[in-house]
C-alpha cells in the first residue's frame, strides 16, 4: 500500500499528534508499505526516530507572512525557498511558535479557505510537489483543520483522501465564538471532499460525527497505539516516599491544577488511622510561554499550602527521561478538564506498569475498562480524585494488580502494532470503495 501521510508540526513541542503520526508511519514502513510522512507548517519533533521527510510544505513562515502581509502572497518561488527552508523554520519556531487558539483564529479561518483564500499559493506549491511523487493509493490529512487540502489533493491524485480526527475540537472551541463559528462552518462545507475520517478512539468517532456533522458511515476508529518495547515495568515495593506523577502539556485543560488541589487534600490533617506516608508530586511536560503564569500560580498555591518542598516541575522530557520518570512513579494522573480523546501519557504510564487514577470522561472509560489499569472517578470533583489517589496509595496489593493489568492491557489493546492493524483495515476499505466506484 502506498500512503501519503501529512503531519502538522508544532515547532519545538513534543506534540501528541506528531508522535502518533510518526509511530504509525514507522510501523507501516517496517511492514513493507510505501509511506511518505510529509510535515507541514514546521518540522516535527518526536521522541522516537523521526521518519518524516526533510522538506516542509505550507511552511509556517510563509503561511504567517501571507496571512499578515498580502505582498507575500505573490512572491516568486526562489524567494519562498529561502524562508521555507526547514532549518530556518526550525530556528524561527523552536521556542516562539504559539499553538494558543485564542491568537490563531484569523489564520485558522484563512487556512480553511484553502485555494479560495490567501494561501492559494501554498496549495499550489503542495500540488506541484505532488506531481513529482509516485501516485499514492491514499492521502491522509492529520486533522480537520487542514480539510481545505482534501479537494485539491483528490483532484490531483484521483485517489481517496482521509482525515484523522485527533483532538481538534479543543482547538476549535478555543478560537472564540466569532472564529469558531466560521471555522466549523468551513469544515462542514468540505466534508464531502473527504472519503473517510479516522478517529483515534471509540469515544471520539460519534462525538466528532455530531460536532462536525460527518455522516457516521464515513468515520472509522483507529485507536491510538504506543511503541511499548521501551517501557519497562516499575519496581513494585514499599518506598520511603510515594511519588504521584503528571505528564502532559502544562496547560489548564490538562488539569495539573486539579491534581495539585487533590494533593493538597491528601496532605490535609486527617484521622491518624488514615495517615499516608511521605509523598511527592512531580509534573513534566511542555510549557508554552503563554502558560508560564499558570504554572507560577500552581507553585504559589503549593507554597501557600506549605507543600512547596513536595512539588517539582521537571520540564520537558526526552524519551529516555520520560521512561525513567514513569517507572519511578507509584501512581499517575492527568485529570484533564475536557473530554480527552487520546490520553497518550495515560497509556504510556500504564505501559510502565503504573496504576492510574482518571476522571470518567472522554476516551478514559474505554481505556481503563479495556486494560483494567486504573481507577475511574467522577469528573470535576477534586475530592473524588483525592480519594482515588488515596485508595491506590494505601492499598499496595491493589496498586500492584492495577499496574500489572495496565502493563498487559496496553500491550494487548493499545500497542502500535494494534494501531497499524486497524489502520490498514480501514485504509483498505476506503481504497476498495473508491476502486469499486
Amino acid at each position: 500500500m502506498r500512503v501519503l501521510a501529512i503531519t502538522a508540526g508544532a515547532g519545538g513541542m513534543y506534540c501528541g499528534s506528531c508522535l502518533r503520526d510518526n509511530a504509525l508511519a514507522a510501523e507501516l514502513l517496517a511492514r513493507g508499505h510505501d509511506v511518505v510522512l510529509l510535515p507541514v507548517y514546521t518540522p516535527t519533533r518526536t521522541d522516537e526516530p523521526n521518519v518524516s521527510r526533510h522538506e516542509v510544505l505550507l511552511g509556517g513562515i510563509s503561511v504567517y507572512l501571507e496571512d499578515k502581509i498580502p505582498l507575500f502572497r505573490y512572491t516568486p518561488k526562489f524567494l519562498d525557498r529561502l524562508w521555507d527552508a526547514p532549518a530556518l523554520i526550525r530556528a524561527a519556531t523552536w521556542r516562539a511558535v504559539s499553538t494558543d487558539p485564542a491568537t490563531l483564529g484569523e489564520m485558522t479561518v484563512s487556512m480553511l479557505r484553502g485555494e479560495h483564500g490567501p494561501h492559494r499559493k501554498e496549495v499550489d506549491k503542495l500540488l506541484d510537489w505532488l506531481r513529482g511523487q509516485p501516485q499514492p493509493d491514499l492521502t491522509i490529512l492529520p486533522n480537520s483543520l487542514l480539510i481545505a487540502l482534501a479537494g485539491p489533493i483528490a483532484r490531483a491524485t484521483r485517489r481517496p483522501v482521509g482525515v484523522t480526527l485527533q483532538g481538534e475540537d479543543l482547538f476549535l472551541d478555543g478560537l472564540g465564538e466569532r472564529y469558531r463559528a466560521q471555522a466549523i462552518e468551513l469544515i462542514r462545507r468540505q466534508i464531502d471532499t473527504v472519503d473517510a475520517f479516522f478517529a483515534v478512539s471509540e469515544y471520539y468517532a460519534p462525538f466528532m460525527s455530531r460536532y462536525l456533522e460527518i455522516p457516521p458511515q464515513k468515520v472509522h476508529v483507529v485507536p491510538l497505539g504506543v511503541s511499548v518495547d521501551d517501557f519497562q515495568p516499575r519496581e513494585v515495593g514499599q518506598r520511603d516516599v510515594r511519588r504521584i506523577g503528571f505528564l502532559a502539556r502544562i496547560a489548564p485543560e490538562k488539569g495539573l491544577h486539579v491534581l495539585c488541589e487533590a494533593y493538597q487534600q491528601l496532605r490535609a490533617p486527617r484521622d491518624v488511622t488514615q495517615d499516608l506516608p511521605p509523598m511527592q508530586l512531580e509534573a513534566a511536560g511542555y510549557l508554552a510561554p503563554e502558560h508560564r503564569g499558570y504554572l507560577a500560580g500552581i507553585e504559589r498555591q503549593m507554597r501557600e499550602a506549605g507543600l512547596s518542598a513536595e512539588f517539582r516541575y521537571l520540564g520537558e522530557l526526552d524519551r529516555s527521561a520520560k521512561i525513567e520518570f514513569l517507572r519511578s512513579l507509584d501512581v499517575f494522573s492527568m485529570p484533564a478538564t475536557y473530554d480527552e480523546p487520546k490520553a497518550l501519557s495515560v497509556l504510556e504510564a500504564m505501559a510502565s506498569g503504573v496504576p492510574v487514577v482518571q476522571p470518567r470522561c472522554g476516551t478514559l472509560p474505554e481505556i481503563i475498562e479495556k486494560t483494567g489499569g486504573g481507577l475511574l472517578v467522577e469528573p470535576g470533583r477534586v475530592d473524588a480524585l483525592a480519594e482515588g489517589l488515596r485508595t491506590v496509595l494505601r492499598d499496595a496489593p491493589l496498586a500492584a494488580r492495577l499496574g500489572a493489568a495496565g502493563f498487559a492491557g496496553v500491550r494487548r489493546h493499545y500497542s502500535v502494532s494494534q494501531m497499524a492493524d486497524r489502520a490498514l483495515e480501514a485504509y483498505a476499505a476506503v481504497i476498495g470503495r473508491r476502486v469499486l466506484a
